[in-house]
C-alpha cells in the first residue's frame, strides 16, 4: 500500500429522525419567508459539528509530520452536477453558524455548484465532508474519503421502518449513517464515539 493511500474503514449506525422531521415541519414556512429553503442537509451538518466537537481527532489530516488536528471546522458537502460527477463546496467555520445560517450556505453553494459559478476558495480548505447518497434510494454506502481529510459521512434514504422502543413496535423515520474514516488516525472505538455523537445530536436535536 502506498504511503499516500489511506486505509479506509466504514462503520454504520442508524438514527431516528423524528425530532428533526417535527422541527423542520414547524419551521419550514418561516424559513421560506426568510428566503431559505430548509432541507435536511443543514441538520446533518449541525450534527457533524457536534460529533467533531466530541471527537476532535475526527477533524484532522494525516501528514508526513504526523496527525494534524484542525482548529477550524470547514464542512464540505458533495453536490451532483447536471452533466455528471460531483463537486464539494466548503462551508467555512460551520461551527459558528446557526441552523438557518447553515441552510442559507447550503442553498447558495449548492445552487452555484450546479451552475458552475463557485470561486476557487469555495472548494478548498475542507476538513470533513458530508455526502447524501440516499437521494436516489440508496440505504447503505461506503463513501470514499476526500483526502487529505480523515473522514466522510454518508446519509442514506430517510425511510419509515418499524423499530422496537421500550419493548413495543413503533413506526419511525430512520436513516443509516455510513462513516468512512482513515484508520491511521482513528481506531474503531474513536470512530464509533464520533458517529454515536452524530446520532445523539440528530435524535435529541435542538437549536443552539
Amino acid at each position: 500500500m502506498s504511503k499516500h493511500t489511506a486505509p479506509h474503514v466504514t462503520t454504520v449506525m442508524e438514527a431516528d429522525l423524528s425530532v428533526i422531521i417535527t422541527h423542520r415541519k414547524a419551521h419550514q414556512a418561516e424559513a421560506e419567508q426568510r428566503g431559505v429553503h430548509l432541507t435536511y442537509t443543514p441538520y446533518f451538518l449541525s450534527a457533524i459539528v457536534a460529533g467533531l466537537k466530541a471527537v476532535p481527532l475526527a477533524n484532522s489530516s494525516w501528514t508526513d509530520d504526523g496527525i494534524r488536528i484542525h482548529a477550524r471546522i470547514n464542512l464540505g458537502m458533495a453536490v451532483a452536477q447536471p452533466e455528471g460527477g460531483l463537486i464539494v463546496p466548503i462551508i467555512h467555520h460551520a461551527d459558528e453558524l446557526s441552523l438557518i445560517g447553515l441552510a442559507r450556505q447550503v442553498n447558495d453553494l449548492a445552487d452555484r455548484a450546479r451552475k458552475g459559478s463557485l470561486q476557487p476558495d469555495e472548494v478548498q480548505g475542507g476538513t470533513f465532508t458530508l455526502t447524501n447518497h440516499g437521494t436516489k434510494g440508496s440505504l447503505f454506502a461506503t463513501p470514499v474519503i476526500n483526502q487529505p481529510q480523515s473522514g466522510i459521512l454518508g446519509t442514506g434514504m430517510i425511510q419509515k421502518r418499524p423499530v422496537v422502543i421500550n419493548d413495543a413496535i413503533a413506526i419511525r423515520s430512520m436513516v443509516y449513517l455510513s462513516y468512512t474514516f482513515d484508520h491511521r488516525i482513528l481506531d474503531g472505538a474513536a470512530a464509533d464515539t464520533f458517529l454515536a455523537a452524530v446520532v445523539q445530536a440528530l435524535e435529541t436535536w435542538s437549536p443552539t
